[in-house]
C-alpha cells in the first residue's frame, strides 16, 4: 500500500532565503531515490535538491521564483511503505561555486530556450540529468536540456553535449540525430495594421530582400560583441588636406576612407584572427593570407558592400581611385557578383551622415566589421591643458567564437593609435 509523504527542504548549510530557479518534476512523475526535485540558486552557488525516496509525485508545492528555507514543503510523494529508519534524508548534492550571471539590464528579457523540436510534450516525464554547472551553462545559452541527449554516465548531460547541441542547431542542420530535432525559429505574427488607420503596402526592392536575409542569418548565427572607442585624427586629417591639391592633379578625390583602409590593413596583419573565417564545421579557423576590404556604399536602392581587393598592395591614391569607380558602379546598379565577393573585413562609415556610435552587424563569413561615425572637435587634456582635437568615434563588432574581448579591444586600441599617428604605417 502506498504511503503519502511530504518532502521538505533539508539543511543546506549557511544559506537563507534561497531562490528556486528550476522545478525538475511535475505531478504524475515517477522518480527514484536521489533524483533531483528542484534547483536552488543563491548569490554564491547553485545546487540541486535530491529526493530521499522513490515514488510518484502527487503535488509540487514550489514554483520557479519562490524563496524558500530549511523545512519548507517541496513536494508530496506517494511511495511504497518503508520503515522510516530505512529511508534517511539524503543530503543535497555538493554545492558548485560558480559566478552567478548578472541580472538582465533594464528592459532586457531573460534568454528563452531555443524553440527546437521536438517539444517537451513529445517526451512526457523526461527530466534532464545534468549538474548545476551544466544547467547554468544551458540557461545562459537559452537551451532546453530536455532536448539534449547526454553522453555521460547514465545519460548525464555534459557541457560538451550542450555545445554540440547548439552547434548543430545553428549550423542549419538542426540538432544531432540523437535528439532528432531541427531549428525552428518563430515567425512574427501577421497583423492587420489597416484597422488602426490608413496604410500602403509596397514591395521591398531586390537589394533589401537579399541583404535582409543575409543580415538576419548573420545576426542569429553569429554571437556578436561590439567594442567602442575613439581616435584622435587631428594630424591625419591635416595630412589629408595637405595632399588635396596633389590628389586633384591626379584626378583623385582623396577622402578619409583610403587612409582608414590602409590603417585597417595594417591592423589585420597585426591581428590575423580578425582576417579569418570559421570553417563550415565550426571546428577550424581559416586564416587568409590576402587582405580584401569591403566598403559599405549607400545607394538609392539600399546598402551594398563592394570589395576592394589586395588593399595591402595599393597606395592611398590607388585606393581612392578604385573607391570612386566602384562607388559609381554601385549607385548606378552595375555591380557584378565578382565586385562583391572575397571580402575579409568590412568598413561601414556613417561619418558623412551623422551619429555618434552604432553597432554594425558582422558580414558573415567574415568575423569582424568596423563602424565609423562622424568626427567632431573635442577638448582633450594633454597633461597640462585642454586642446581642441578632432576625435572620431568608431566601433568594432566581432564574432565572439573567434575573437574574445581582450583581442577585440587590443585591435581597436592598436587601430586608434595608428590613426592618431599615421607615420606608424612605415614602421
Amino acid at each position: 500500500m502506498a504511503n503519502t509523504i511530504e518532502i521538505t527542504l533539508p539543511d543546506i548549510g549557511d544559506f537563507k532565503d534561497v531562490e528556486v530557479i528550476e522545478v525538475l518534476v511535475s505531478a504524475g512523475d515517477n522518480i527514484g531515490v536521489d533524483d533531483s526535485l528542484i534547483t536552488l540558486e543563491s548569490d554564491k552557488a547553485s545546487m540541486e535538491i535530491p529526493s530521499p525516496s522513490a515514488g510518484v509525485v502527487k503535488e509540487v508545492e514550489v514554483r520557479v521564483g519562490d524563496v524558500i528555507n530549511e523545512g519548507d514543503l517541496l513536494v508530496i510523494l506517494e511511495e511504497d511503505a518503508i520503515p522510516a529508519e530505512t529511508a534517511p534524508v539524503a543530503p543535497p548534492k555538493p554545492v558548485e561555486t560558480h559566478p552567478t550571471p548578472p541580472p538582465p539590464a533594464p528592459g532586457e528579457k531573460k534568454a528563452k530556450p531555443l524553440p527546437i523540436a521536438p517539444t517537451r510534450a513529445d517526451m512526457p516525464g523526461r527530466k534532464a540529468h545534468a549538474s548545476p554547472a551544466v544547467r547554468r551553462f544551458a540557461r545562459e545559452l537559452g537551451v532546453d536540456l530536455s532536448r539534449v541527449t547526454g553522453s555521460g554516465p547514465k545519460g548525464r548531460i555534459t557541457k560538451e553535449d550542450v555545445q554540440s547541441f547548439v552547434k548543430g542547431a545553428l549550423s542549419g542542420g538542426g540538432v544531432s540525430a540523437a535528439s532528432g530535432g531541427s531549428l525552428a525559429l518563430p515567425s512574427m505574427p501577421a497583423v492587420d495594421f489597416s484597422k488602426f488607420g490608413e496604410t500602403e503596402e509596397i514591395e521591398l526592392n531586390r537589394i533589401k530582400k537579399i541583404s535582409g536575409a543575409h543580415l538576419h542569418r548573420s545576426w542569429i548565427t553569429v554571437p556578436h560583441v561590439t567594442q567602442f572607442d575613439e581616435a584622435d585624427i587631428t594630424e591625419l586629417e591635416g595630412f589629408r588636406k595637405s595632399l588635396k591639391d596633389e590628389a586633384m592633379k591626379q584626378d583623385v578625390r582623396l577622402t578619409f576612407m583610403p587612409f582608414l583602409m590602409k590603417a585597417c590593413e595594417a591592423a589585420l596583419r597585426e591581428f590575423p584572427n580578425v582576417n579569418a573565417s570559421l570553417a563550415a564545421d565550426g571546428e577550424k579557423l581559416i586564416l587568409k593570407k590576402y587582405i580584401n576590404i569591403g566598403v559599405a556604399v549607400d545607394t538609392p536602392n539600399g546598402l551594398v558592400v563592394p570589395v576592394i581587393h589586395d588593399v595591402d598592395q595599393k597606395g592611398v591614391y590607388d585606393l581612392a581611385r578604385e573607391l570612386m569607380e566602384i562607388s559609381t558602379k554601385a549607385r548606378e546598379g552595375k555591380l557584378g557578383p565578382a565586385d562583391m565577393q572575397g571580402g575579409c573585413f568590412t568598413i561601414s562609415s556613417l561619418g558623412g551622415i551623422g551619429g555618434t556610435q552604432f553597432t554594425p552587424i558582422v558580414n558573415a563569413p567574415e568575423v569582424a566589421i568596423l563602424g565609423v561615425s562622424r568626427a567632431s572637435m573635442k577638448p582633450v587634456w594633454n597633461g597640462n591643458k585642454f586642446r581642441p582635437r578632432l576625435v572620431m568615434p568608431y566601433s568594432l563588432s566581432y564574432d565572439h567564437r573567434v575573437i574574445d574581448g581582450a583581442e577585440g579591444v587590443r585591435f581597436t586600441t592598436w587601430l586608434g593609435a595608428l590613426l592618431a599617428d599615421i607615420r606608424r604605417l612605415v614602421l
